[in-house]
């Protein structure tokens, strides 16, 4: 029997449908459906279960929310200021306008509390994965003698749409493989999407579809009912495997004429129905008014920062007694690197620009990784099935894997064949602080990543995607694995350092940048073995500047000059080139770019040092030509790929797709006119 919620639940919830409602007209965009359908659901978890502090958003200790359905963002956004976030009521009336801190989905550093940003369906649900698994290695690793320094839960309010994407069957078949326990999902199951009734389109079993992923799964609960959904909450936490809960709902909730339609789903219900919703819910405030009574009901202010002050406790006891352990997780969850990592990063590169060694670039990566994982305990390493190709693993390194009583720490993670859960389960464990993560696959999967890796662009978060196979030198697998266009595409994305270096230094150069930069990198490896490059000491210095001097023209020759830029497994062959041109009177300096944007970064001068004008430029490399006219111009050469590969092995491609000594002395003539 379904029971009427108490006078006090019913404000609460209609408090959310009245902002919903109003600030989506006041913008005359955006989606009230949801916000309407899952009010009474967010009552049971923030009311009663949710452990936050509005005071302090980035406690470490809180609850993780995330909102997968992000299109619903009045939900979250008054949820936030009901609750006592620093979210003035200014900023819901200025819902999805310029420079609000209320945009049209939740985003990361925008609006206090919103833990990720969230907008293509799915990614949440994602990222909620990765939360929630670093929570389970973070008390795996530091929760010691009881004291539980660590011990909270990831909650995730999803839709249809987000069970649709195929994203969602790759997280949750991670999730219930690892039996994360602290992860809830609850489910808003409106039946509705834009199209309008879902079941002509999604006719899905999800109750067992989600039992079959090893899930606890609740079906059924109302979920305009608080207490179902409360007690539906309680249960999870007590299931030992993740749950999903289905709340069958109304979209749209309360509106006579427009619930339980897609016409609620994403347009402002118009002033005549919200005046007939207002009269229906009994609401009699003005738009934008809340209630006094209604604000002290939901204000959560005095029980987090009781919340926050029970664990700081906990915390001060076990700092007495494991001193060592308590700096240590406190260094990790502020994202500090250790006070040693200067010296420590260029002893690895000066070590490895000792051994000289001709090898392919993912065992450079390897290499370095074994180095990096001595200094640094929080990198947590990964690969989607492909962890003998990609070599993200080290000699050290311990499987992560599900045990009797949660997780068994480790430091490496099997995704198993999942590059887009695997991506967005890295950007959600960098969010949730406390590990340096990183995962692997070969760069043509990077397409299957792809939206994962623009939101951790988005975000300007420290997630790390290592791509190996990095083009037609995969050799025999052909064009289906031969990575042409990738490269090129990943340096599109604003915000994205893409690494394609050339040896072993440069990919040691490439991970200790790539570790302490604010943002996302990707950084890119070869099958095949890349010769040594010697270098001086400037050289050495300057390779983090994405760009420099190589191997620069002798002055004395004639003034014919022109630049060679190289990235990868290409500056073999910019190198190689420059004796035979100097014996047709021609000068060359060698640039080498790992890294475009990085280069780009630097200050105008530095740019016309390496790049000076007036000076014919040809680009070398594997992939795509078109945006390396960025660099030499159009009057420049390019010695690229602009088709897909063949099967063969690899020094037969290079050769039979113009990637020679021949064809780029060939290539600078023409330049040269």
């Amino acid at each position: 029997m379904t029971t009427q919620p108490t006078t006090q639940t019913a404000l609460m919830a209609n408090a959310i449908r009245a902002l919903a409602m109003d600030a989506v007209q006041q913008a005359n965009s955006g989606h009230p459906g949801m916000p309407m359908g899952m009010a009474e659901i967010a009552v049971a978890l923030w009311h009663r279960h949710l452990k936050h502090n509005p005071v302090n958003p980035h406690w470490p200790d809180r609850d993780r929310f995330v909102l997968s359905n992000g299109h619903g963002s009045m939900l979250l956004y008054s949820l936030l200021h009901l609750t006592g976030y620093d979210l003035p009521l200014e900023e819901l009336k200025n819902f999805r306008q310029m420079h609000s801190k209320t945009p049209g989905h939740p985003e990361l550093g925008v609006t206090p509390g919103v833990e990720t940003t969230t907008g293509p369906l799915g990614q949440g649900l994602g990222n909620a994965v990765g939360m929630a698994l670093t929570e389970a290695l973070l008390a795996a690793e530091f929760n010691v003698d009881g004291l539980k320094i660590v011990d909270h839960y990831t909650y995730v309010f999803l839709g249809d749409g987000c069970l649709m994407e195929g994203i969602s069957h790759e997280s949750c078949s991670l999730a219930g493989t690892l039996k994360l326990d602290k992860l809830i999902a609850l489910y808003d199951d409106n039946g509705i999407s834009i199209d309008g009734h879902v079941e002509h389109w999604f006719a899905d079993d999800t109750p067992k579809r989600f039992e079959a992923y090893g899930w606890h799964v609740i079906p059924n609960v109302d979920g305009h009912n608080v207490d179902a959904v409360d007690a539906a909450i309680a249960e999870a936490k007590k299931a030992g495997k993740p749950t999903l809960i289905c709340c069958k709902t109304v979209i749209g909730k309360g509106s006579p004429n427009k619930a339980g339609s897609h016409d609620v789903h994403g347009a402002a219900l118009g002033a005549a129905e919200i005046a007939a919703t207002r009269a229906a819910l009994g609401w009699t405030a003005e738009p934008f008014v809340i209630p006094a009574e209604v604000y002290h009901a939901w204000d959560a202010k005095t029980p987090g920062m009781q919340a926050q002050g029970a664990w700081q406790k906990i915390f001060d006891a076990y700092r007495d007694k494991h001193a060592d352990k308590a700096a240590e997780f406190e260094r990790r969850v502020s994202g500090a690197l250790p006070a040693n990592w200067v010296q420590a990063a260029n002893d690895i590169v000066m070590r490895t620009h000792d051994k000289a060694e001709t090898v392919a670039t993912r065992k450079a990566s390897q290499q370095t990784i074994e180095a990096l994982a001595a200094v640094l305990p929080e990198l947590v390493g990964g690969s989607a099935d492909l962890t003998g190709s990609n070599l993200t693993n080290w000699k050290a390194s311990k499987p992560v894997r599900a045990g009797q009583n949660g997780i068994e720490w480790g430091n490496h993670i099997n995704y198993g064949v999942r590059e887009f859960g695997m991506s967005a389960a890295l950007n959600g464990m960098v969010l949730h602080g406390g590990y340096i993560p990183f995962g692997g696959t070969f760069l043509t999967f990077s397409d299957y990543s792809r939206n994962a890796i623009r939101m951790a662009a988005l975000m300007k978060i420290r997630s790390l995607f290592v791509f190996t196979h990095d083009s037609i030198g995969l050799g025999e697998d052909g064009p289906t694995h031969q990575s042409i266009e990738h490269v090129s595409s990943l340096r599109l994305i604003p915000g994205l350092d893409v690494w394609r270096p050339a040896d072993t230094v440069e990919s040691a150069v490439a991970w200790t940048e790539s570790i302490q930069h604010k943002g996302p990198s990707c950084l890119i490896f070869t099958r095949q073995n890349l010769p040594f490059v010697p270098r001086n000491d400037v050289q050495l210095a300057n390779i983090k500047r994405g760009g420099y001097v190589v191997r620069d023209w002798n002055e004395e020759i004639p003034a014919r000059k022109i630049i060679l830029i190289a990235t990868g497994s290409e500056l073999e062959l910019a190198m190689a080139a420059i004796e035979p041109l100097a014996r047709e009177g021609i000068g060359a300096r060698v640039v080498s770019m790992p890294a475009t944007s990085v280069f780009d970064r630097q200050d105008a001068e530095w740019r016309e040092r390496v790049l000076p004008h007036g000076v014919a430029r040809v680009a070398i490399e594997a992939g795509v030509t078109a945006f390396w006219h960025k660099y030499v111009g159009l009057d420049g050469g390019v010695v690229g790929i602009d088709t897909f590969g063949e099967s063969a092995p690899a020094g037969t491609l290079f050769k039979h797709f113009g990637f020679t000594v021949e064809n780029v002395i060939a290539t600078a003539k023409k330049a040269l006119g």
